[in-house]
């Protein structure tokens, strides 16, 4: 499924099309796609928020597959093993940011399904040392939202360190993933969801969620901590009012709306704002060595590939809780 032209507003952004499948240069594995989550960053691209996507481009950076050829320069990975393939695609190394151990920083780093052909196809390549072994306790179509969805929703839970009462605004595919993960290690989750959305506040009880409303409510005590999953500017100061003085609110979204002016007080009392960018090889390591453990379970809508315009407005709608997911049968 291939993407010519930003923000089409008319008819179907995404191109079925045969192309030929791409040989992997020497650092590179060659992965038969068996699945590939549906991300918002996705929705992003083709709607044009995210302005230098390299065009045409075959995007999904949640990717499941198999090894089918590996590169003379790859070490650790072999035909036949299952991996997944995260929106890090590569970096430079030597940058002041890589050499310090954030690579997600790096100037000069490439995006699967953005800088890079991605996974809404048959075939993709990806460079070798930034693709995971998968954990064998997942199927592919249950892997494949851990991969954006999972990751940087860890990452962005790691920021708010001990927090123990936490609100997740934006009930989707990250947060469903993250609200069990913080339910594990015995945190109060509150969820915050679209106004009048009731499906997904029940969704969010079920995951152990202590308490659920909408985005404009505010929880019945203060929060220690908020994460923003949602890419809506407002919600950073309602967030604001709802943590207590030394809360944090982490935004976790590569994009965001505008955030409206707001008064300093909300911000006075050492509360913190802070956003989260990308997402590390480390990031990926811990997370699904956790992931089996808690362990996290992906609610799932799946689609043929060919389907991928109908997933990606199915998302922009809000018609489903969960990740939608993209198979290649």
């Amino acid at each position: 499924m291939v993407l010519e032209a930003q923000g089409q507003t008319q008819g179907q952004p995404l191109r079925l099309l045969d192309v030929p499948r791409p040989e992997p240069r020497p650092e590179q594995v060659l992965i038969k796609v068996m699945a590939c989550a549906v991300c918002r960053t996705d929705l992003h691209i083709v709607d044009g928020d995210l302005r230098h996507p390299k065009l045409p481009l075959i995007p999904g950076h949640e990717v499941i597959g198999v090894v089918i050829e590996a590169g003379a320069a790859v070490a650790g990975f072999m035909p036949g093993d299952r991996v997944g393939v995260p929106w890090l695609g590569g970096t430079c190394g030597d940058c002041q940011f890589c050499r310090a151990g954030r690579e997600n920083l790096c100037d000069n780093a490439q995006f699967t399904g953005y800088d890079l052909d991605g996974g809404f196809a048959e075939y993709m390549v990806a460079n070798g040392a930034y693709v995971f072994p998968i954990p064998d306790a997942y199927d592919d179509i249950a892997a494949a939202p851990l991969m954006c969805a999972g990751l940087i929703g860890f990452r962005a839970f790691r920021m708010i360190g001990a927090a123990r009462r936490i609100g997740l605004y934006g009930f989707g595919a990250a947060a469903h993933i993250i609200a069990q993960v913080a339910c594990h290690e015995g945190r109060e989750v509150h969820a915050f969801t679209r106004a009048g959305d009731e499906n997904g506040q029940a969704f969010a009880r079920r995951l152990g969620a202590v308490w659920a409303g909408d985005s404009g409510q505010l929880p019945p005590r203060p929060l220690d901590a908020a994460i923003i999953f949602a890419p809506v500017g407002a919600l950073v100061p309602a967030a604001l009012r709802a943590v207590g003085k030394g809360g944090k609110v982490i935004c976790a979204g590569i994009h965001m709306s505008d955030i409206p002016a707001f008064p300093y007080d909300l911000l006075w009392g050492e509360r913190e704002v802070r956003s989260v960018a990308n997402l590390t090889r480390e990031d990926g390591i811990a997370f699904l060595k956790i992931a089996p453990q808690v362990p996290v379970k992906t609610a799932n809508h799946v689609y043929p590939l060919a389907a991928a315009n109908q997933a990606l407005d199915d998302l922009r709608a809000g018609r489903f809780e969960g990740a939608a997911v993209l198979t290649m049968g």
